[in-house]
């Protein structure tokens, strides 16, 4: 789906104080840009960024990196969070493929919230779920290797699902219907869409 462009996006970017504009500058001591040790989880593909900006409300104890590629994307989060005081926020405007730049063992969660599913079999390698990315999320976890997905995707389910498990990821939740699941959930804008059509999400969390 296409994005408009806001007015003056680098502006509304760059003038953000939840912006980390030099992230490789913190790499393996992101406990300075927070000032403290509580987890940290990532969102990958964060969008506008409904998701993460609800789960730091609700979660102070735990710190929250978005990491988008998008800078018209990005920049509308943060328009979201030009009035709210979140210490436990930061984004950052950054490709995944470059995230082994960027994070050393720091990071105790990972989030992948209804990525592209690149449904083409010569594409496969593009899915935050293919090997290559596993790889590189490998190096990016401080000790237990935790992954929360969700998508409306079924294909990209099942893919992930194989792919996870063939890296040694255990399987520790996981629901065909999330709405009407007992598991604690906050939308993504998509989400919310997707809903309202009548669509349902895929969830699993892997372990490993």
């Amino acid at each position: 789906m296409r994005i408009r462009n806001l007015k003056n996006t680098d502006e509304i970017v760059n003038n953000s104080k939840y912006l980390i504009k030099n992230p490789k500058d913190y790499k393996g001591n992101y406990k300075k840009i927070f000032n403290n040790n509580n987890p940290i989880h990532l969102e990958i593909g964060m969008g506008k960024g409904d998701f993460i900006i609800n789960m730091a409300l609700v979660n102070p104890k735990i710190n929250f990196i978005g990491i988008e590629l998008h800078t018209n994307v990005i920049a509308r989060a943060c328009k979201k969070l030009e009035n709210l005081e979140l210490p436990n926020l930061r984004l950052i405007n950054v490709n995944a493929l470059e995230l082994n730049d960027v994070f050393d063992k720091e990071i105790d969660l990972i989030y992948l919230n209804f990525s592209d599913p690149w449904p083409k079999k010569r594409n496969s390698n593009r899915r935050l779920t293919s090997e290559i990315f596993l790889n590189i999320y490998e190096k990016l976890f401080r000790d237990k290797k935790i992954i929360r997905l969700k998508t409306d995707n079924t294909l990209l389910f099942e893919y992930s699902i194989i792919s996870l498990t063939n890296y040694g990821y255990k399987i520790d939740e996981i629901s065909l219907d999330l709405d009407n699941s007992d598991i604690e959930n906050i939308e993504t804008e998509y989400e919310t869409k997707f809903k309202s059509k009548g669509i349902k999400i895929n969830y699993l969390k892997a372990i490993k």
